[in-house]
């Protein structure tokens, strides 16, 4: 995150430009009190500040928590994708259990509390969680566009993904140790560094000015710019297959067993004194395989897209301000100081919005995050489907449900062959 600028400058109040000269306690003691009740008291659109933090925290902390179980819980949910989807939340889960706190202290004290370690660590962790969600996100658009553009080239499996969250994370950690290494913390007032933390900052330090603009470009260009680029490259193609009806092998299937309505009455008849239709099973097969693989394409892209929002506030203004230089020395310091927090609050809203767009557009995910709060509320409730069904109770169901389904094979068979000619041109 972004530290904020020197607040001492803004008051008159010496920066640490001149050789520290004694003050009286007395005196020292009343400038405390006035910095506490005058400047650093959080204002009234900071109180809302707050509260959008507080509201953020606690969404995204359960949210990206019930997202974990729900897989974890659930042997028909563990896809490649929801694993994906699953170190995407434990991302979100760090970087809001540990960076979210710090941040709001930073943004309304415009002081650094947290002392040497954690200027490194927290700042670290925070570039660590922005690799892993622009990763796990570039990863799961490779594996969509593999599975619904190329199948034959690439076969995704579970084993497969777990060892690419493994090399997600390895990467993510080395890569951003410089991160780490140029952070330090110094205080603005050094005449009150031994009675108070108020006024110290944690920011970057470099051997030359040079430097923080290659790095700083580089890591836009590596975790924003051209991690976007490519997924929206990938994501057009898929919705032109996916949309376009031209997915290879199912528009062919539905093309040749397709048949004339006027010849869709004599197969119901005939499916009336015998069993299902192989043709009929086929078409449904084929239809579910396309909606499903649509609704899929249609969360990850909404998932995308708010975070390409989200990052791109803080994106710009991390380039402008240690690239270009900007914001050194601006008239309206307040108006740059909201800009800094809004899109540092963004960052973490991101982390919140996931799980509410897969409750939104995920209905295997918004039946268990009914079950989940199911639990929580007073009276009986539907716990149990949180966990993956016994092979028993699969099989009772199968045979309680075996007749009713019979009964509406026939009826199915007609609907899917009748319906099919809104998905041809």
């Amino acid at each position: 995150m972004e530290p904020s600028a020197t607040p001492g400058a803004q008051m008159g109040v010496p920066t640490g430009s001149r050789e520290p000269s004694p003050v009286p306690p007395d005196y020292e003691d009343e400038f405390l009190r006035y910095l506490w009740r005058d400047y650093l008291y959080p204002k009234q659109y900071e109180w809302v500040l707050i509260a959008a933090y507080v509201a953020v925290f606690l969404v995204a902390l359960v949210g990206n928590t019930l997202v974990c179980l729900a897989v974890w819980r659930n042997h028909h949910m563990r896809t490649v994708t929801n694993y994906f989807i699953v170190n995407l939340s434990l991302a979100d889960v760090l970087v809001t259990a540990i960076c979210l706190p710090a941040s709001l202290l930073v943004d309304i004290t415009e002081s650094w509390l947290f002392g040497h370690a954690l200027c490194k660590v927290i700042p670290y962790l925070q570039a660590v969680s922005v690799s892993v969600a622009v990763l796990t996100l570039s990863f799961i658009a490779l594996d969509r566009w593999y599975a619904i553009c190329h199948p034959l080239l690439f076969k995704s499996t579970a084993r497969r993904a777990r060892g690419s969250i493994l090399g997600i994370w390895a990467v993510s950690l080395t890569v951003m140790v410089p991160q780490a290494a140029v952070m330090e913390c110094s205080s603005v007032l050094p005449e009150l560094a031994n009675r108070t933390r108020l006024f110290s900052v944690c920011d970057e330090r470099w051997a030359d000015d040079l430097y923080p603009k290659i790095y700083h470009s580089c890591f836009f260009i590596v975790t924003y710019l051209a991690p976007l680029g490519l997924m929206a490259m990938a994501y057009f193609q898929i919705f032109r297959k996916l949309w376009g009806r031209q997915i290879p092998g199912t528009t062919s299937a539905l093309v040749r067993n397709w048949k004339r309505p006027s010849d869709q009455l004599g197969d119901l008849e005939q499916g009336l004194s015998g069993q299902p239709q192989p043709r009929a099973r086929a078409f449904l097969a084929e239809v579910k395989q396309m909606r499903a693989r649509r609704k899929t394409a249609k969360m990850l892209m909404v998932v995308l897209l708010v975070f390409a929002l989200c990052y791109l506030p803080i994106s710009v203004l991390n380039v402008l301000k240690r690239v270009f230089g900007m914001f050194r020395q601006v008239s309206d310091r307040e108006a740059v100081y909201a800009c800094f927090t809004f899109s540092h609050w963004l960052v973490y809203a991101n982390s919140a919005a996931n799980p509410i767009i897969y409750n939104f557009l995920s209905g295997k995910f918004r039946e268990q995050f009914k079950a989940a709060f199911s639990c929580c509320l007073p009276g009986p409730g539907p716990c149990g489907s949180l966990k993956a069904p016994s092979p028993r109770s699969s099989a009772s169901h199968k045979s309680l449900s075996l007749q009713s389904r019979c009964s509406v094979s026939k009826l199915s068979e007609h609907v899917v062959l009748t319906s099919v000619t809104t998905v041809l041109p």
